[in-house]
């Protein structure tokens, strides 16, 4: 049977790190760092997932603050109030919680982070500078798997990587970091042809489809590294994109849904607006 890799756990240890440095530098006469988080409308699902930020932030010693504006903001408002943010001294870390309500551009409001309170890796420069191989900040998810693949055991040098999804948020910036870690990577899709036959080449199978329980054993190849990115409700229940009982006898390691991958992406991004921090000095 797979070892099983609760990211949960994970990040309960690198938190305690984290931790650890804030009052360290707390102790030695600087300020705490500032998290910003822009909440627009009222969505429940943004809702939480912000509350849950802003908890996890306070945990750790950084200030956590909300910004929430109304769903019908214009959308200069809205840039406005990011720009604001983005020249504020005191603020270190800038996230817009997507998605943002029907007539909002979210990608233009994104252009209006400040690189280097980007803490989220989605504003063109940092995105760029990510792909050239230069400082930059990168998505949370992304960086969440690979360390997770850390505490897996798992050295990607010279492995075999399958990444199912090639979104920007996930699949695309951890193809590049496994690449950049020296793996083999194909990005597979839905117009990938015998996508079973090319995940059962994979050392290393990180699945971000978006579809419950897609991948059964029939897709993975014995002792491999697998991680699930998915997160979809069925029945009242959260379920990721593996068939985790049809797969874990057969992977070498395994991340669970939930309490897999999805805390490792909040505690990134803690780690992100420490990295800010530090830079901004």
């Amino acid at each position: 049977m797979a070892e099983i890799v609760y990211g949960s756990e994970l990040s309960k240890e690198l938190k305690g790190k984290l931790k650890a440095k804030i009052e360290q530098i707390v102790e030695q006469g600087g300020r705490r760092p500032c998290l910003t988080v822009f909440l627009v409308g009222d969505n429940p699902a943004s809702l939480s997932y912000v509350t849950g930020k802003e908890k996890a932030a306070r945990e750790v010693g950084i200030d956590g603050v909300v910004v929430r504006l109304p769903a019908d903001i214009s959308q200069k408002e809205l840039e406005e109030n990011i720009r604001r943010a983005s020249e504020d001294d005191t603020v270190d870390g800038i996230l817009l919680q997507l998605p943002l309500p029907a007539g909002l551009d979210d990608e233009a409001a994104i252009a209006c982070i400040s690189p280097a309170k980007d803490v989220d890796g989605l504003q063109p420069e940092n995105v760029g500078r990510f792909f050239l191989g230069q400082n930059a900040f990168v998505p949370c998810t992304p960086l969440g798997i690979m360390e997770i693949l850390k505490k897996m055991g798992c050295d990607p040098k010279g492995k075999r990587a399958v990444v199912i999804g090639r979104s920007k948020l996930v699949g695309t910036p951890v193809a590049r970091l496994l690449t950049n870690a020296n793996a083999t990577v194909t990005i597979a899709h839905s117009k990938t042809e015998n996508l079973p036959e090319v995940c059962r080449e994979a050392d290393i199978l990180v699945a971000a489809v978006g579809r419950p329980k897609m991948i059964d054993s029939s897709y993975v190849k014995e002792g491999a590294f697998v991680i699930d990115v998915g997160i979809n409700r069925v029945d009242g229940h959260l379920v990721g994109d593996v068939d985790f009982d049809d797969v874990k006898d057969i992977a070498g390691a395994i991340t669970p849904v939930p309490k897999g991958v999805g805390p490792m992406t909040i505690c990134m991004l803690l780690w992100n607006t420490l990295k800010a921090y530090e830079e901004r000095k």
